[in-house]
């Protein structure tokens, strides 16, 4: 009965999120004060440690919301100074082969964007730009989702991950959370690395078979070759990086590796498919491929400034970010010990927190570049009060959601203060699970991950609420914690194929609103596929008994 109560909270969540397609801004609130009158009434807490450790969860949210917020600030900016309009007609006349096209702009370019930005940023931007070259706006949509993936867990300088660490503080204190980070960052990008070599050879299968003249996979496999270099082109980058520079790196040089290699092998030739392919005539387009637009932007050949000066923001921040998270240069110390700290939050002794506002990238260096691109790109203070306004407005949902989100997972994890020597609400959870499971859950966990962002739009979200369930689990039954969390940061990810928040937004930005079902539906195989392989090599790696230590 204790099990049923202490999962009523997700499983409230999970319904109304998947079911009745309540948002999670609205949701975790309600989800959050289930669960503390759950703790006055059931688990007997008192009243001072349930708003102390929902508290101490609220302030845990800023360190994600500021990232959020200097992510958005400076996508924003560069939508305002023109920039971002000069980079997407940088990649015109590469090819005509719409495979191509797909491959380096849905697949590498929506690399950096999430490595930069995340949050749902990817497809929103890849899309209207595929449909700007003449794909189907419904194609681009469904392309752009399922190559947004691999970058996800390390999106917007690491988020996802952090937000996984950040959750698991009670369990490994503040001197096991740094070797912990880097063990997870290790696996993590093991994980995706093996699996996301054949994500743009999925998304091309997707592409020809919904979406082509003949529906023939030999379309798809005939550009097999550059689909998989492009994998491979990618990942070795994202896996080195993540093994030698941490969790903030690897989308991000991922791509920057990844883009310049791409575009020269397809201006060379190099693995390029004999004969380009292309849809069907527009003509011939079912209605449900069409916008809902009037009219639907064309990528035009003018562009408001030089390519290398529309790059110059996001060049600056991969230096910043080197810079200041190699050892070596003197600044990592530096800016980690600025810090604000709230003690003993509603007089609980040792209820520490510390916010160490120098070293988050949402500050420096997302905002400071920002700043600096008013200048660099000549912005009318206009164009920026427009960027800062935006992102404001764009966060709040996020921002509330994460609060009160955070709040509910840490007075679930602190729940085991009580009055009648209870074990956690989240212990109590995790022995259900484990006897009902056994070694079997380690197939389940990444999807746990996919369910998290499927419901919330969010592979952070989705860490934060289930990354104590997942460590919690695998120590009732003597797994790897380390490879259940892993799987449900990598599950996270994957879930972006399908997260009802990422397909809604996709579909808007390129007109095809009603066609939300149809995507989930198609996005849920290679969703799957991806959780099934993260899966089984976990399995592996436990069965082998391989070390990322």
């Amino acid at each position: 009965m204790l099990t049923v109560i202490a999962f009523l909270p997700i499983l409230v969540t999970v319904v109304l999120m998947a079911v009745f397609n309540w948002t999670a801004k609205r949701v975790l609130p309600l989800a959050w004060f289930l669960v503390c009158i759950i703790a006055l009434a059931v688990w007997r807490m008192n009243l001072g440690h349930v708003l102390g450790y929902s508290l101490f969860g609220a302030l845990k949210a800023l360190d994600v919301i500021i990232i959020i917020f200097g992510a958005v600030l400076i996508l924003n900016t560069l939508k305002q100074s023109g920039a971002m309009r000069s980079i997407n007609n940088g990649f015109m006349h590469i090819t005509k082969d719409r495979r191509i096209q797909a491959i380096i702009i849905g697949w590498m370019f929506g690399a950096f964007i999430e490595g930069a930005a995340g949050f749902g940023t990817p497809p929103a931007l890849t899309a209207p730009l595929l449909v700007g070259l003449g794909f189907p706006p419904l194609a681009a949509a469904m392309v752009s989702l399922i190559f947004n993936s691999t970058p996800v867990s390390f999106g917007a300088v690491g988020t996802p991950l952090f937000g996984a660490v950040n959750s698991l503080t009670a369990y490994l204190g503040s001197g096991g959370a740094q070797r912990f980070t880097g063990l997870l960052t290790n696996q993590v990008a093991f994980l995706h690395s093996i699996a996301g070599v054949f994500i743009p050879l999925i998304g091309l299968c997707f592409l020809v078979l919904f979406f082509g003249k003949e529906k023939s996979l030999k379309h798809a496999f005939a550009a097999a070759p550059f689909a998989l270099f492009a994998g491979v082109v990618f990942v070795v980058p994202y896996y080195f990086t993540a093994r030698l520079l941490g969790p903030e790196f690897p989308s991000l040089v991922g791509a920057l590796v990844g883009l310049p290699i791409l575009l020269w092998a397809a201006k060379s030739g190099f693995l390029m498919p004999k004969t380009p392919w292309d849809f069907p005539d527009q003509n011939d387009w079912a209605e449900d491929w069409k916008s809902n637009f009037a009219q639907v932007e064309k990528v035009s050949a003018d562009a408001p400034m030089a390519l290398l000066k529309a790059w110059i923001p996001y060049i600056l921040i991969a230096l910043i970010l080197v810079a200041t998270r190699i050892p070596a240069f003197g600044l990592k110390n530096l800016l980690s010990s600025a810090k604000l700290v709230v003690p003993n939050i509603m007089g609980i002794r040792g209820l520490d927190y510390e916010l160490v506002w120098g070293y988050l990238p949402g500050i420096i260096p997302f905002s400071l570049v920002a700043v600096l691109t008013h200048f660099i790109h000549g912005m009318k203070i206009e164009q920026t009060k427009a960027a800062w306004c935006d992102t404001f407005r764009q966060i709040s949902g996020a921002a509330g959601a994460l609060f009160f989100g955070v709040a509910m997972v840490q007075l679930m994890l602190n729940s085991h203060v009580n009055s009648q020597g209870l074990d956690s609400m989240m212990t109590t959870m995790a022995q259900t699970v484990a006897a009902l499971a056994g070694n079997a859950f380690i197939l389940f966990a990444p999807f746990i991950g996919v369910l998290g962002t499927f419901m919330s739009g969010s592979n952070t979200v989705s860490n934060i609420l289930f990354s104590s369930f997942q460590y919690e689990t695998a120590l009732f039954l003597e797994l790897p914690p380390l490879i259940t969390v892993a799987l449900q940061v990598v599950g996270g990810a994957i879930g972006s194929m399908i997260s009802v928040n990422s397909v809604v937004t996709a579909c808007a930005t390129v007109g095809t609103v009603g066609a939300e079902g149809k995507l989930i539906k198609r996005n849920a195989l290679p969703c799957f596929i991806y959780a099934l392989i993260v899966a089984l090599l976990a399995y592996i790696i436990i069965a082998g008994g391989i070390s990322f230590s």
